[in-house]
This record gives structure tokens, sequence and C-alpha cells, in this order.
């Protein structure tokens, strides 16, 4: 009987374990779905490229599930983004140091732009306040592009991300006074660049 009650009890708990598991599963699955597009629009900004902003947030995310998903969830996110800022600072070393060799090698400008972007969307209600939106989308987008790294960062991780200063100076890795200095300079700058958007 006793040998019985302990079998049970045993299954019970390798049915309980292999639930928790699914349901821990599922639920970091959810929250890498939620935060992806955002990474991605982080990443693009900070890249300018479609393919490496991809490339960097699929290793983030892999990362992240490699040596953090037995965390709890509300670690996820400075987790997450921590990765993602160290993933962009190596993508502009890296790009540092080939920009040095082909400046040597080659003098041709590369071509810059998707030329699907300018492909007009068919179901536009409003063409010209889509187009005035879209200029002042565009110029945010490089005015944020044209930061110094560590202001674009400070700014995306507090305005895009919602992250609070404690949260976003983890992710970055700094004190939470960096985080503050970055942040005010990044929306001093802003504002000044933008100002003939938002007359």
């Amino acid at each position: 009987m006793a040998h019985v009650e302990s079998t049970r009890r045993i299954e019970i708990s390798s049915l309980a374990t292999r639930r928790s598991t699914l349901d821990s599963k599922q639920v970091l699955d959810r929250f890498l779905a939620g935060i992806e597009r955002r990474a991605f629009v982080m990443a693009r900004v900070a890249t300018g490229s479609t393919e490496e902003a991809l490339d960097i947030v699929q290793d983030a995310m892999l990362q992240l599930v490699q040596h953090y998903s037995g965390r709890e969830e509300r670690e996820w996110a400075p987790l997450f983004h921590r990765i993602l800022q160290r993933r962009i600072y190596d993508w502009y070393r890296r790009t540092r140091v080939r920009n040095r060799w082909r400046h040597w090698f080659s003098r041709e400008d590369e071509e810059s732009g998707d030329p699907l972007e300018n492909f007009p969307d068919p179901a536009m209600v409003d063409p010209a306040e889509l187009n005035a939106t879209d200029r002042t989308m565009a110029a945010l987008k490089a005015a944020v592009a044209q930061l110094p790294l560590r202001q674009q960062q400070a700014f995306l991780l507090r305005t895009w991300e919602g992250m609070d200063v404690e949260e976003t100076a983890r992710a970055m890795g700094c004190s939470a006074g960096s985080v503050k200095t970055h942040y005010s300079r990044a929306v001093h700058t802003l504002r000044e660049r933008l100002k003939d958007h938002w007359q």
C-alpha cells in the first residue's frame, strides 16, 4: 500500500512538473511575441538595416531562452534588453572595423534605403494627412538614428519600452544617473531638431 501511494505521488509530481514546464514555455513564448516587434524597431533604428536588426533580435531572444528562461518572468524584460543592447554594441564595433577597411578599398557610396518603402499604401484614406505623418515619423526616425548610441538607447528604452530609470540602467549596464543624463540630452536634441514638425 505504501509503495502504491509513493508511486502515485511520484506520478502526480511528474505530471505537475510537466504541466509547470509547459506553462512556463507558454509564458515565455507570449513574452517573446510581445516584445519582438518593439525590439526589432529598436535594432532597426540602431543599425539602419532590416537584416542586421532581425539577426540581432533573434540572437538576443535565443540567448534569453538558453540562459535565462528559468528566471522569474519579471526579470525577463531587463535581461532581454541588456542582451539586445550588447548585441547592438557588438554590431557597432564590427561595423566600425569593417568601415575602416572599406574606406581604404572602395570609394563608392553604399546605396541606402529600401525601394519598397516608396510604394504607396493602397488603403490610404487621406493621402495628404498620411504624407505629413509619414514625413514627421521619418524625421523622428532619422533624428533618433543620429543620436549618439547611449542617448539613443536611453531614449528608446524609456520612451518606446516604457522602462523606468532603474530598469533602463540595468539594461544598459550603467548607473541611473547616466540614464537620466543620456535621456535628458536625447530629449533636448530631439526637441531642437524636430521643432518644425510640432509647431
